[in-house]
């Protein structure tokens, strides 16, 4: 018999269609906020929410994805076959191998007369279950020049609800990626709630209505806060009357405040960090978003 918890975990992921809104700094202030919480970092390819929660890292996982070409020189006849063949330039004529350059396409060791090259899965990146003030929190790293973040965001993901479930937490937080490419895909898909952070320029608009596409493709129930929307009140308006005609709920309007930089600083969430006008409306907009999503 299904577990009737799993049914009452609620994940709200926080996401902007690009990058620079804001949308690490709200989140961290809803971890501040909210009760017993689960939290999860899946902007793999630039994680940054451990700067401000500063979590201890508990369990480090080599994350595997791809494959990397090995050569061994003693069976090596140098024929130059593979060179021939690499659509990469990632073997050398000194037949030495460059793992950055490498796709993994397995042509040269299918190709070798002598099987002196064989493929192996390569570590792509690690995942890490850690400790918080806040909360445990899942997070990852994706190596340099590495894909597959997709596949590490779910991976992340998974391990979050699955310790929600084990755990007895009713709440995941979630701070996504930006964009809309597959990584934001992997975050957002099976949520309950999904927050856009916005900010009034022209670049600002145009990504967040792509979001909110997205979000419409999968039925997820989303809604907009505009961060500095006081910095262009003319575009927080377009926002504002964007969201309204797609039936978007614009759920938080908060002003610019340098205390997000000076929070930042000092590795603390607005919230914590001052009681200014930024924080009390960073504080509406989470009893906003807790009585949307009943948490």
């Amino acid at each position: 018999m299904k577990d009737k918890r799993m049914n009452k975990i609620k994940e709200i992921v926080i996401i902007s269609g690009k990058g620079g809104t804001g949308k690490t700094s709200i989140l961290s202030s809803f971890a501040a906020l909210a009760e017993n919480p689960v939290l999860a970092d899946c902007d793999v390819d630039a994680a940054d929410l451990h700067l401000i929660l500063r979590p201890q890292v508990k369990i480090d996982n080599e994350f595997r994805a791809g494959n990397v070409a090995l050569l061994d020189k003693d069976a090596c006849i140098e024929c130059g076959k593979c060179i021939e063949l690499c659509r990469y330039d990632a073997i050398s004529d000194e037949y030495e191998i460059d793992g950055l350059n490498c796709e993994g396409c397995g042509v040269c060791a299918w190709f070798c007369p002598v099987d002196a090259i064989t493929m192996k899965e390569k570590v792509a990146g690690h995942s890490f279950v850690s400790d918080s003030d806040y909360g445990p929190v899942f997070h990852a790293r994706l190596n340099y020049a590495e894909d597959n973040s997709g596949k590490l965001v779910s991976e992340v993901r998974q391990a979050a609800r699955k310790f929600a479930e084990s755990d007895g937490h009713e709440l995941i937080l979630v701070d996504g990626p930006p964009g809309v490419g597959c990584p934001v895909i992997a975050s957002i898909t099976g949520a309950q709630y999904v927050l856009i952070v916005t900010e009034p320029t022209v670049s600002g608009i145009h990504d967040m209505a792509r979001v909110i596409e997205l979000t419409a493709h999968f039925r997820i129930d989303t809604a907009v806060c505009i961060n500095k929307y006081d910095l262009n009140e003319d575009k927080s308006a377009e926002i504002e009357t964007f969201c309204a005609e797609r039936n978007v709920p614009v759920i938080g309007k908060i002003p610019y405040d340098t205390d997000f930089t000076r929070a930042m600083i000092e590795s603390m969430s607005v919230v914590e960090y001052s009681d200014g006008e930024a924080s009390s409306e960073i504080r509406k907009l989470w009893e906003k978003l807790r009585n949307s999503v009943n948490v």
